[in-house]
């Protein structure tokens, strides 16, 4: 008999929730960056074993939103939340309990839905800081399942499948067994070209940015890619271009590197930039650019 379940990945912004998924599905299907809100929307991440479907609900982090993006983004994670059948809380092992802790604990008792308490970057703290965590954890809640890992290094991450193996119900598969991601080759283009943009960028500018593929051909051992580039302020975008050129030609250099890598082809990229002034304030701008609830 074929076994399902639909598990939602939450937490704060920046503790690792898109690593865990990727080191799961043992390929990239979620960008991934040291700057935190990297993942705005809700990624599906499909990994089937025999007899078993595991989806996975990779969600944005969940902070106090500023911006009509930001209370998109946490409003995703909670409706995640209640699309899932359990649900894997993500936390650093060496941060204090946060409210965003706090309230996912309190959906988790209120709902009665399985959660597992999952530890990240264990390689970063001592055993006693680990077990101090734990501890404070436990008198919050009793957690179907708590899991220590390193996801960056895949230390942990088999034993957080396992654990998640009981929370899959009798079913019919909802995916085709060989597919991982719900996402589109679109949609993976431009996570991939923004990812690249996070890491080259400092400060405030990334959060700004959003990325749209105005043309995407595949031709079998040649694809080739238009995206512009959009930012919020004229100035962001001499930043982003460089001088002469130059920082655009190396987010497209790492971006291209990384494509070729996914689509199995030569990948030809052009970038543009443009300005859409506050574009993250208002709900025609975040809508333009697919965050919408459908």
């Amino acid at each position: 008999m074929k076994k399902t379940g639909f598990i939602a990945i939450v937490g704060r912004p920046n503790v690792g929730k898109s690593t865990l998924l990727n080191s799961i599905l043992g390929e990239k299907v979620a960008i991934v960056s040291s700057k935190p809100q990297t993942t705005r929307n809700r990624i599906i991440g499909i990994h089937t074993v025999g007899d078993d479907q595991y989806v996975f609900l990779d969600t944005p982090g969940i902070f106090k939103p500023r911006n009509s993006l930001g209370s998109y983004m946490v409003k995703t994670a909670n409706s995640s939340m209640q699309d899932a059948d359990a649900v894997i809380l993500v936390v650093d092992t060496g941060k204090p309990i946060s409210e965003t802790e706090k309230n996912v604990i309190t959906y988790l008792k209120r709902t009665e839905t399985p959660g597992v308490l999952v530890l990240n970057k264990i390689d970063l703290y001592r055993r006693e800081q680990i077990a101090e965590t734990i501890a404070a954890y436990s008198e919050l809640h009793s957690f179907d399942a708590v899991v220590p890992i390193c996801a960056k290094n895949g230390k942990g991450v088999d034993e957080v499948l396992d654990e998640c193996k009981a929370f899959l119900g009798e079913s019919d598969f909802f995916f085709p067994e060989d597919m991982v991601t719900d996402q589109s080759e679109r949609q993976v283009a431009a996570e991939v070209i923004r990812e690249k943009l996070l890491r080259t960028l400092n400060k405030e500018i990334p959060h700004g940015i959003a990325v749209a593929i105005e043309e995407f051909k595949d031709e079998g051992s040649l694809v080739s890619i238009r995206a512009e580039i959009f930012c919020e302020k004229a100035s962001h975008k001499g930043i982003i271009v460089g001088k002469n050129g130059e920082e655009l030609k190396r987010v497209g250099s790492y971006a291209r590197a990384d494509l070729e890598a996914i689509f199995g082809a030569k990948v030809y990229l052009n970038l543009w930039v443009k300005v859409k002034e506050n574009w993250r304030d208002s709900q025609r701008g975040i809508t333009d650019f697919g965050f919408t609830e459908d």
